[in-house]
């Protein structure tokens, strides 16, 4: 009698956590962060999903996401429009994020850097802004292109750049847990929430925590609740995302003078480590005040100055 109680309970916790797992999942469209025209980018059977605006003719500016829990190109809502004025700027949701397809593949570094690759070159010596990690798949990207020819930048800007973002080494066993159907599902609900957003953006993201609007704070919620959200999170905060490139070595072999940007009160990433990696790579380094990870959404229009000026020494280079 025991047994069949203790069998009966387990039963109806997993149905119970089954169904809050349910009840907790997006299921409207997610519309895009951006204002311009979507396209989609087809690459290896996925649908990437991408904004564009400003005119055609203008030099092509790629903006590449960072990577985390709540990821998409969004981030780059403050800047977006102002810098359509002078290029034809272009922002993709990578692959497992956003607008994207989201299968339920095991995310890595090399697959990211693959993308940014094949994304780039469609395009004729685009610049480059990106953020965080991604500034690492970028350059890695570039670099693999050296050897094909395939990949020319008319400039590049990068922003808290990392190779380094979660556990090193990698935690497969972590990947693993939050792939798992239920369980892990469940331990993604709790860090995706609301107040797990809330959160990141006070302690990380944002120096003033009343930045991130309650609008923005609920599309987060919505693309990390929609089908399939948890699969690329679960390779970023397990480790699986970490680059192998060296960022400071790849910086400087880059053909064009690259510009670093850092918020001065950076915590995850400190201010100390963008100015070793500046030094390291001869790089042009851009403190914000007042700014954390984000210095593009909390201080767009000098963002936006930083990026014309790079762009105009990558020019002259």
């Amino acid at each position: 009698m025991k047994l069949r109680n203790l069998l009966g309970s387990a039963v109806l916790g997993v149905g119970a956590l089954a169904a809050l797992n349910t009840g907790l999942r997006y299921e409207g469209e997610l519309e895009p962060p951006l204002d311009g025209d979507d396209g989609v980018f087809r690459w290896r059977g996925m649908d990437v999903a991408y904004t564009e605006a400003g005119d055609p003719d203008d030099p092509d500016l790629v903006l590449l996401h960072g990577i985390n829990a709540a990821a998409s190109s969004g981030e780059w809502r403050a800047v977006f429009d102002d810098l359509a004025a002078d290029y034809h700027v272009i922002a993709p949701d990578f692959p497992g994020y956003g607008r994207s397809d989201r299968p339920p593949l095991r995310y890595s570094a090399a697959l990211y850097e693959d993308f940014v690759h094949d994304f780039l070159t469609e395009f004729d010596e685009p610049a480059v802004v990106a953020s965080s990690l991604s500034a690492a798949y970028a350059v890695a990207a570039v670099d693999d292109g050296d050897a094909d020819g395939g990949v020319e930048l008319r400039g590049f800007v990068a922003v808290c750049p990392t190779a380094t973002a979660g556990p090193s080494p990698a935690k497969g066993w972590l990947r693993e847990l939050l792939r798992a159907p239920l369980v892990g599902q469940a331990l993604f609900n709790v860090i995706s929430s609301k107040p797990s957003i809330r959160y990141f953006n006070a302690d990380h993201g944002y120096d003033d925590p009343g930045n991130p609007s309650a609008e923005w704070t609920d599309y987060e919620w919505r693309t990390t609740h929609a089908e399939n959200a948890r699969f690329a999170p679960a390779s970023f905060v397990s480790g699986s995302l970490n680059s192998e490139v060296d960022l400071a070595t790849a910086l400087a072999d880059l053909d064009v003078p690259p510009t670093i940007v850092w918020g001065r009160e950076a915590t995850v990433s400190p201010l100390t480590d963008g100015r070793d990696l500046a030094d390291a790579a001869d790089a042009r380094l851009v403190v914000f005040d007042r700014a954390r990870l984000l210095p593009h959404v909390e201080h767009p229009d000098r963002f936006v100055e930083t990026v014309e000026e790079a762009l105009v020494a990558g020019k002259a280079a």
